[in-house]
């Protein structure tokens, strides 16, 4: 694994180790979904990370 790979992974864990009960919930439906596609959670979060973080967690801010 790169050192890049590690930082990505590192920045994923924390992500879904600090999430709300509700982020949590909206992290599991993006899962699911993505499996269901025949992709991984960790791939889709890569290629468009910003758009992930986004849609996980704006809706939760205001909460």
């Amino acid at each position: 694994m790169t050192p890049k790979e590690r930082k990505d992974l590192q920045k994923l864990d924390d992500m879904v180790l600090n999430a709300s009960q509700g982020e949590l919930k909206k992290i599991q439906e993006i899962d699911q979904q993505t499996q269901m596609d025949g992709l991984s959670f960790y791939d889709v979060y890569l290629d468009s990370s910003s758009l992930i973080n986004q849609s996980i967690k704006k809706p939760f801010r205001n909460s």
